[in-house]
């Protein structure tokens, strides 16, 4: 599977450290929250909410250079929205995989 990276971080900062900190503070803030939302709304199978919560964390997963992921993200907020949860799984690995790496930040 695809690892998190910095890559596009670093891209648009040109360079600028305080920066590529700034925008890495903010994702770890607002990540944790994202996530805990979303698996309240995939509990309560409030699909469209779901799907929502999907489409707020797929930027961040494009932000940390999981192409592949940012594609499963949009498969699975799709499924969502026709109340199908095809692609959860992976879905919630690709959430524990950044979680993982936002720790070691």
């Amino acid at each position: 599977m695809e690892q998190p990276n910095l890559s596009y971080i670093n891209s648009m900062s040109g360079g600028d450290k305080a920066f590529e900190q700034k925008l890495i503070d903010i994702i770890k803030g607002e990540f944790p929250e994202e996530k805990s939302v979303y698996f309240e709304n995939i509990e309560a199978k409030n699909y469209k909410l779901t799907a929502e919560n999907v489409h707020k964390l797929k930027h961040k997963i494009s932000i940390l250079g999981l192409e592949k992921s940012y594609d499963v993200a949009v498969n699975y907020e799709n499924n969502l929205i026709d109340g199908n949860t095809e692609g959860r799984i992976e879905f919630e690995s690709i959430l524990q995989i950044m979680m993982d790496f936002l720790e070691t930040l």
